[in-house]
């Protein structure tokens, strides 16, 4: 089964954003019930996901914070533990940019208004776009769950090519489209980036970004954008690899060079990737069997700084018994910015003169590839 992105909060991977940058959000809420009480703010900050509070005052309350990346965010009238959270009148999707916006909310939390951000009325016009895909999305993720918890497999084989199709619908009809007929947008690289979720193909998103405008292609975010799209075309099948060397767990440098002559696997992961940590079992089963043959693994992690306890954890924990490396710079890493990476988990399988002979190899097709070359 492909990926599915399930933009069920709102939030979609985006391109790494270098500096860190403020945002400020006044709230108002007219003929609302809640005044007293806490709103929640749900957003990407300058350590991953970021939950904020603040309390309702005389109807009013303030957002101040630093941002990692621009993206979608997400605002709650309940805590967004509570099952309470879960109804879409006590929530509302947003996009934050480094501005300084008001949202007026008007008998309920979630009809809002947004004055002084020209990102938040886009967003408002293309989320329209979006909720029909998102709720048959939550209808058939649910009715997935339920197939596959009673053991249900045709029912669930069926479900998967309908989320694959919603998926691409919104991939392709909203985002994609949008980027394509709104170049000037506000929003433009935004649908962009959303619409190729983390596969990247060079040959179809370069023409559209070449088409945004000045403003959208120029900032920060569309600079480290186009970087992106380049290092996905440097490292597609049939290049060579690019090299690189960063240090192991000890400190040691390592390098790619090192490792020419024979078959190797470059594994990008982390210790905070959930989907990374539920493949390793696959790329233990394939290295276990394969490495009497010469395959080896070079592991580089996208830990963020300061985690280097839970990153070697990790590696114990799942057995992962090859050579590792990492900067410790979370999306920053300096390999997976040379390569491209625009989600984890990735992996690049490298020919013993180092070119790139396959790419994004999950679960048994790891093996298969393998079996080609090591027959």
């Amino acid at each position: 089964m492909k990926r599915i992105i399930l933009y069920l909060m709102g939030f979609v991977p985006v391109a790494a954003w270098a500096q860190q940058k403020n945002f400020a959000i006044e709230g108002t809420l007219k003929n609302s019930a809640i005044n007293g009480k806490y709103v929640y703010l749900l957003y990407n900050g300058t350590e991953g996901n970021k939950l904020d509070s603040t309390q309702i005052v005389a109807d009013k309350y303030v957002f101040k914070g630093e941002l990692g990346q621009p993206g979608t965010a997400m605002l709650f009238s309940t805590s967004p533990m509570s099952i309470a959270s879960r109804n879409d009148k006590n929530r509302v999707s947003l996009y934050l940019a480094p501005e300084t916006f008001s949202i007026t909310h008007v008998d309920s939390f979630s009809n809002v208004s947004f004055s002084g951000s020209p990102s938040n009325i886009e967003y408002a016009k293309l989320k329209k776009q979006m909720d029909p895909l998102i709720a048959q999305t939550r209808q058939l993720a649910g009715e997935y769950r339920k197939a596959s918890n009673e053991g249900d497999t045709a029912r669930v084989e069926t479900l998967k090519k309908q989320l694959e199709a919603l998926n691409d619908a919104m991939k392709n009809d909203v985002f994609m489209a949008y980027a394509k007929n709104n170049p000037a947008s506000p929003m433009a690289l935004f649908a962009l980036q959303s619409s190729v979720g983390g596969d990247i193909d060079p040959n179809v998103v370069g023409p559209v970004f070449d088409k945004l405008s000045a403003a959208n292609r120029e900032s920060e975010a569309g600079v480290a954008f186009h970087k992106t799209i380049e290092a996905v075309k440097n490292t597609s099948v049939g290049h060579a690899a690019p090299e690189f060397t960063q240090n192991d767990t000890l400190g040691n440098p390592v390098s790619l060079a090192s490792f020419r002559g024979g078959y190797v696997l470059i594994d990008f992961w982390a210790s905070w990737c959930g989907p990374c940590r539920m493949e390793n079992p696959n790329v233990v089963a394939a290295y276990n069997r394969f490495k009497g043959k010469g395959f080896k693994i070079l592991s580089v992690s996208l830990d963020r700084p300061n985690d280097k306890t839970k990153w070697m954890d990790a590696i114990h924990k799942d057995g992962l018994a090859w050579t590792h490396v990492s900067d410790l710079q979370f999306w920053n890493n300096a390999v997976a910015k040379a390569y491209g990476i625009n989600s984890i988990p990735q992996n690049f399988l490298l020919d013993p003169q180092g070119k790139i002979i396959a790419k994004g190899l999950r679960g048994e097709d790891l093996v298969k590839q393998l079996e080609t070359v090591y027959p």
